[in-house]
């Protein structure tokens, strides 16, 4: 899988805004979404709403987002369990007996959860990764972190050729790995790409020495975000701050 799979190329504002006011306007509107109460339902339908407006700026099909966000999908039957499962009081719904704090918990699980999701894919389908990295190095993340983000982000599509390759020369010497009794050749070939990965890993690391590497990725040129680029990117997130404190306030 490539690893721009999540990347949608456009000319929209929020894709020329640089990519550091993106990540923290993206962290900011995650940390306020959290901190919201979740007793507070009207405020996640507002936290919605905000995330509706950028993805109207954005001009991406709000289909892209919901077939992306099924990666969510094992936090959703939790949320509908724990109704059921959870304790202290209960009550009726159509019949059916819940428990209050279950519910709420399901809730908590669900809204928060669901408004997370799609804000992250909100940002990596609006941001090259090499721009993301770039940008996390702008906001001086750590050096060891942007470094292996970095070389995950070059050689993940290497390593998945690499298994194309295995798989397609297994399937000609007749090996179809589809059955369960076929497992462990599919472990030992799980296992043989490890050793190839750790191969390739050491060559390239000493080729990297051999040309000067010092530990740090250079930092790209950038023109920089001015006072009212990052007032204008960080607008979502204020919004959200705005939604959060009044729920804070009146819960």
């Amino acid at each position: 899988m490539s690893a721009t799979v999540l990347h949608r190329p456009g000319d929209s504002p929020v894709h020329r805004l640089p990519p550091e006011v993106k990540v923290v306007c993206a962290f900011a509107a995650v940390l306020c979404v959290v901190a919201t109460p979740r007793a507070a339902f009207w405020a996640f339908g507002l936290h919605l709403l905000v995330l509706l407006a950028v993805w109207a700026v954005v001009r991406v099909p709000p289909g892209w987002y919901a077939r992306r966000a099924l990666i969510e999908v094992p936090f959703v039957l939790l949320a509908f369990v724990l109704p059921f499962t959870g304790g202290g009081p209960r009550t009726d719904v159509l019949g059916v007996s819940v428990s209050v704090d279950g519910a709420l918990a399901g809730w908590n699980i669900l809204a928060k959860g669901t408004l997370g999701v799609l804000v992250s894919l909100t940002l990596a389908a609006t941001t090259h990764p090499r721009d993301l990295v770039a940008g996390l190095q702008r906001l001086r993340a750590p050096r060891l972190l942007t470094t292996i983000a970095s070389l995950m982000l070059r050689y993940a599509e290497v390593i998945a050729a690499e298994a194309r390759r295995m798989r397609t020369a297994r399937v000609c010497r007749g090996h179809d790995p589809r059955f369960l009794w076929q497992a462990a050749a599919t472990a030992r070939g799980i296992g043989m790409l490890f050793l190839r990965s750790y191969e390739r890993g050491e060559r390239v690391h000493l080729a990297m020495l051999a040309r000067g590497w010092t530990g740090a990725l250079p930092v790209p040129p950038s023109p920089g975000a001015g006072p009212r680029r990052w007032l204008a990117g960080l607008t979502p997130a204020l919004l959200a701050a705005l939604v959060c404190g009044t729920a804070l306030w009146t819960t």
